[in-house]
């Protein structure tokens, strides 16, 4: 029997959990093993992990010239010589280099209520996939509710501890990191965003707050940016993210004026 007849054959309430997960659940078997056309698909999305965290970023060949041009981006690196060292030394990816910080401090204004940065993080096909249609949707959403945006910048061998690095260089007020996440076999272009409010060396993972599993079939580009938005604006208001944020009620229709209460 092939895999059409098989599905032909399911009960309705197979069809209706299938189509809610991409999990391969209920897929049939031969014998004790997966069917070959499970195997196959297991493999590829295996390939496409490995290939998502080992992909060395090419910030040309991800956004091209006229998007590069129309954000004014640029590119710096962490501590992280390379691939293999940033994958064994986490550590590396949450430092800049001496340069990258001469050079953020020299092309990025100070202060604003917004700064944001994309990191490859381990996946860089996420960032390929995700960060274009998503940059103009956040700074369209800034802009409305009255937030300034620093100039986005790119960084190579990223990790989020970088976020504290930032804040110290640039002291915005809310800084949004946009970095690949770690794939996996449903995904490997999945893509998050932390956030966190005044970040600085003393910030840990209980200070940042995170949306996740930004990809076609988790959370849409325009939700996302309707998200992020909302929640830099919370932050502003309390003057505090992480566990210490209190989030009744994510709506993102909900307006927060921007530019009061400045720490």
């Amino acid at each position: 029997m092939n895999d059409e007849e098989l599905a032909a054959n399911w009960p309705e309430i197979v069809h209706r959990v299938r189509e809610r997960t991409p999990a391969r659940l209920l897929v049939g078997r031969a014998g004790a093993a997966y069917r070959t056309g499970t195997q196959l698909e297991l493999r590829e999305a295996h390939a496409a992990a490995r290939d998502a965290v080992r992909t060395e970023m090419d910030i040309q060949a991800i956004f091209g010239a006229s998007f590069l041009a129309q954000w004014k981006l640029f590119e710096v690196s962490t501590q992280a010589a390379n691939k293999d060292e940033f994958l064994l030394r986490p550590d590396l990816g949450r430092r800049f280099t001496e340069s990258a910080r001469a050079e953020i401090v020299n092309r990025c204004p100070k202060g604003n209520d917004l700064q944001i940065a994309i990191g490859d993080g381990l996946s860089v096909s996420a960032v390929a996939a995700q960060v274009p249609p998503l940059i103009p949707l956040l700074y369209e959403s800034a802009i409305q509710r009255g937030m300034t945006v620093g100039q986005t910048f790119v960084v190579r061998h990223c990790r989020v501890g970088i976020l504290n690095q930032i804040g110290e260089l640039l002291a915005p007020r809310v800084v949004v990191l946009l970095i690949g996440e770690r794939p996996g076999l449903a995904t490997a272009v999945s893509l998050s965003a932390y956030i966190a409010y005044c970040p600085d060396s003393t910030h840990t993972d209980a200070n940042r707050n995170l949306i996740s599993n930004i990809h076609a079939r988790g959370l849409s580009c325009a939700d996302s940016a309707a998200r992020i938005i909302h929640l830099a604006e919370l932050m502003i208001m309390a003057r505090v993210s992480g566990c210490n944020l209190r989030i009744d009620d994510l709506n993102p229709r909900r307006t927060i004026t921007a530019g009061s209460n400045r720490q």
